[in-house]
């Protein structure tokens, strides 16, 4: 019965279970410890296990928070769970367990979690795949053939193939929503200043990078941004929380929205038919749903942008290396991490502080462009990325000149999402269309600065008008 319904409900339809006292925690501790075990060796989604830290927490008393007594698993970027290293899937840094909670750590234990293993990334996130040195290549549930998506893969194999029902991820350019596409998930990168960094870190990447799930229902990514919304007094882009719960947001279909769409890349890139399908036909089914929708094109020159983007992520992945120098007893060299990332670093320090200053500004008015853009809307559409998954070995990390990874590997499949990261707006890939050989493709939804609660209803009414949870990929319990 337990792996029946560990199959066949959302992380809130089991924890409506525990609260029930129908299925204790333990039980659904010891299955998501079956299913890592049975389908970990072919996928390599989660690459430390917690079992007894699960177990531990499972037999413990637990918060009556919304996901009480769910197992779920962390990605190993950035996110400290006291007790438990966080590596950055990067053998410089050291597996030493963190001294502290982060403050996401702290609510999602407050909501009831149970943290069953860390998941595999690839080194310090900058790729769209999750093919890291350190832990081996993560596969891909709907074909083990092409990618999983990064930077969150690992997160997002775990939920797609049912190990957990869902995932801690996070997006500095596409991190959350690209697997979410890949694997046929949710996938909601939140606005700039919705969800705290703290207690340690008040900023990452001026915003541009920000955290939350992957998850398999609507209803239960909103209930997860319940629990880890909400910024810290001082803390630069701080947004007041909502006057209504999320979760109850989602079951409370839009007003009459006006809904933007284009299938053009602001790259300039080409767009794969089926990504083109899937867009085109959801925009009519917003139409169907009574929504005025009207195609527009996004004018950007994305190249400059993406360019500038980069500059200034580069000198804060260089700042965060040298700041973990004095714990690792040495600076980092290039025979400590893989030759893309050491080619992000010497970028990163090559650029002076004025230079970054500007670099910054830049960004900030490219930003500013963006939104000034699709203020007319209430939603945008696009796709999430501009072809169905590539194959496995396409973002290879071994590419030691930064310039042509990021124009040839990056830019062209960030075109979609980084834009997004640049304006601090909330972004969500919903996967409303599956190619013939049986690929997921997702597409975006992009809301206003702070609107999230949009974004939720607007995916809350797609995913009942065109229902996607029963679809299970072929390696998947």
């Amino acid at each position: 019965m337990i792996a029946e319904e560990f199959s066949r409900r959302d992380a809130l339809g089991l924890a409506e279970l525990v609260k029930r006292r129908e299925i204790k925690p333990i039980e659904l501790v010891e299955e998501a410890v079956r299913r890592i075990e049975a389908l970990n060796p072919a996928l390599n989604a989660v690459v430390l296990k917690l079992y007894d830290l699960a177990r531990g927490m499972a037999e413990s008393p637990l918060p009556d928070g919304a996901f009480q007594g769910i197992p779920f698993v962390m990605k190993d970027l950035a996110t400290q769970w006291q007790g438990v290293p966080t590596r950055n899937t990067c053998r410089y840094f050291p597996d030493v367990a963190a001294a502290q909670d982060s403050d996401i750590s702290s609510r999602l234990r407050q909501a009831g979690f149970i943290l069953v293993g860390k998941s595999n990334s690839p080194e310090n996130g900058w790729a769209l795949s999750t093919e890291p040195a350190l832990y081996g290549v993560t596969r891909n549930p709907w074909n083990d053939q092409v990618v999983p998506g990064g930077s969150s893969g690992g997160s997002a194999v775990a939920v797609a193939s049912g190990m957990v029902p869902l995932a801690d991820a996070s997006d500095g350019a596409g991190s959350i929503r690209v697997p979410a596409a890949n694997n046929g998930l949710i996938g909601l990168k939140p606005s700039r200043g919705r969800v705290t960094l703290g207690p340690d870190q008040v900023d990452y990447w001026y915003g541009g990078a920000v955290f939350l799930c992957v998850s398999r229902s609507v209803r239960d990514t909103a209930a997860y941004l319940d629990a880890v919304c909400g910024a810290w007094p001082g803390e630069p882009y701080a947004l007041a929380k909502p006057d209504r719960p999320y979760l109850s947001l989602a079951a409370t279909p839009p007003a009459r929205l006006r809904v933007g769409f284009t299938t053009t890349s602001p790259g300039g890139g080409p767009v794969h038919p089926e990504v083109k399908a899937a867009v085109e036909a959801t925009a009519r089914l917003c139409e169907g749903l009574g929504h005025a929708v009207e195609e527009k094109p996004l004018a950007l020159d994305f190249a400059a942008a993406f360019t500038n983007y980069v500059r200034v992520t580069a000198v804060q992945t260089a700042a965060g290396f040298d700041a973990v120098a004095a714990a690792v007893g040495r600076p980092a060299t290039p025979a400590d991490v893989e030759p893309t990332t050491w080619a992000i670093i010497a970028r990163g320090r090559s650029i002076s502080g004025p230079d970054h200053a500007i670099h910054v500004e830049t960004m900030r008015r490219h930003g500013k462009a963006i939104v000034g853009q699709l203020a007319p809307y209430d939603v945008y559409l696009t796709p999430t990325l501009p072809q169905p998954s590539r194959p496995l070995g396409w973002y290879d990390m071994s590419e030691t000149d930064i310039d042509r990874y990021n124009a040839t590997k990056m830019m062209p499949d960030c075109a979609f999402t980084a834009p997004f990261n640049i304006s601090g707006q909330p972004a969500m890939s919903v996967p409303m269309h599956w190619t013939p050989d049986g690929l997921p493709v997702g597409v975006q939804l992009v809301g206003r600065i702070g609107d999230e609660a949009t974004l939720i209803q607007l995916a809350a009414q797609l995913e009942q008008a065109a229902p996607w949870g029963h679809r299970r990929p072929p390696v998947s319990l």
